[in-house]
């Protein structure tokens, strides 16, 4: 059994056989290669993760200038934000002052042209209104409806024109008075005329009542025909017989005071009663038809009263007489109270 070799003190040194015809020089190892290469590696990758940094630091400090660009741009354009919005809100504040003034001055135009259409209307009624009062007087005066329905026409076209709600009552009133007036029947005035100047004509040949009734030749000559003519103490007798009779009358007296009447009143009696028929003409004329009604009335009792009615003439002169006032009291012309009316509600606004 051989001794056991003894420890060494230091490291152990390994040395490799060197190979043949080497040189002197020592030989590196694999290790050494590979700590060079991981070495190179480190390095590569210490410059790579270098040129990183550096790419990445000047990004960074690019990317700080521009966002401090940006922020001094942001700032810069919140200032003018700043002051566009005061200039804004200035010019707001003046736009609103400027819409007040405008609102104000349209509330007063808007007043105005109120004011105005209310004067137009108020206008046009009163025109209205004077025109039918005046084509009332016409046709008062002419005795014809015709200027009342023209009048009516012309309102009724201006009416119609305005077209104001206000003034719709006034143009159903107008439709209503038209309605009626062409209903209307109307007396015919020249006929009624003619018939005054009848009466007027025969006013001189009515006999009174306490008129003597005249003896009528025809009956002596109609009994002369028939009979033998009579001697002349009988023509004598007949003649004091007839004078005899005329000293006696006997007759019914209805108004004593018209049998009292003597010559000179009987005078004044029929003048009066011609003076009645001339103010009933007249009063026609003048479209006073109640002083013609009156007078008419007047003249008709002072004939019946006064004037013998048993006469043909004074029956004619009746009847005529009650012609004129049956017509007379139909010519009352159509008014246009109702038109007239609703133009003075409408003028007070309500």
């Amino acid at each position: 059994m051989s001794d056991p070799l003894p420890e060494p003190s230091g490291p152990a040194t390994v040395t490799a056989p060197a190979p043949a015809g080497a040189t002197g020089l020592p030989r590196p190892s694999v290790v050494s290669w590979v700590g060079l290469v991981l070495a190179l590696l480190a390095l590569v990758l210490s410059v790579l993760q270098w040129q990183r940094l550096a790419v990445t630091r000047e990004q960074v400090a690019r990317q700080m200038a521009e966002s401090a660009v940006q922020a001094t741009e942001a700032r810069s354009t919140a200032r003018q934000a700043q002051e566009l919005a005061r200039d804004l809100a200035a010019r707001l504040a003046v736009t609103e002052a400027k819409l007040g003034e405008v609102a104000l001055q349209r509330n007063q135009v808007e007043d105005l042209i109120q004011s105005l259409s209310r004067s137009r209307d108020e206008n046009l009624v009163v025109d209205i209104e004077s025109a039918l009062r005046l084509a009332q007087q016409q046709a008062q005066l002419t005795g014809s409806v015709e200027p009342l329905v023209a009048a009516l026409k012309s309102a009724e076209q201006r009416v119609n024109r305005a077209a104001q709600p206000r003034l719709a009552q006034v143009q159903r009133a107008i439709a209503r008075d038209l309605n009626r007036i062409g209903n209307a029947t109307v007396s015919d005035t020249p006929a009624l005329l003619a018939r005054i100047d009848e009466l007027l004509r025969l006013s001189d040949e009515l006999p009174l009542v306490n008129a003597v009734a005249a003896v009528s030749a025809g009956g002596s000559l109609q009994r002369a025909d028939t009979e033998t003519p009579p001697t002349w103490w009988e023509r004598g007798l007949r003649v004091l017989g007839e004078e005899a009779r005329k000293l006696l009358r006997v007759s019914r007296i209805e108004h004593p005071e018209a049998v009292l009447l003597s010559p000179e009143q009987s005078f004044f009696v029929r003048e009066n009663f011609k003076l009645k028929l001339l103010n009933a003409r007249l009063g026609l004329l003048a479209r006073q038809l109640e002083s013609a009604r009156a007078d008419v009335a007047a003249s008709s009792a002072s004939l019946n009263k006064y004037f013998d009615p048993s006469s043909r003439k004074t029956q004619s002169a009746a009847n005529l007489l009650q012609q004129v006032q049956g017509q007379l009291r139909s010519m009352e012309l159509p008014r246009v109270d109702e038109t007239l009316a609703a133009l003075t509600t409408a003028a007070a606004g309500r």
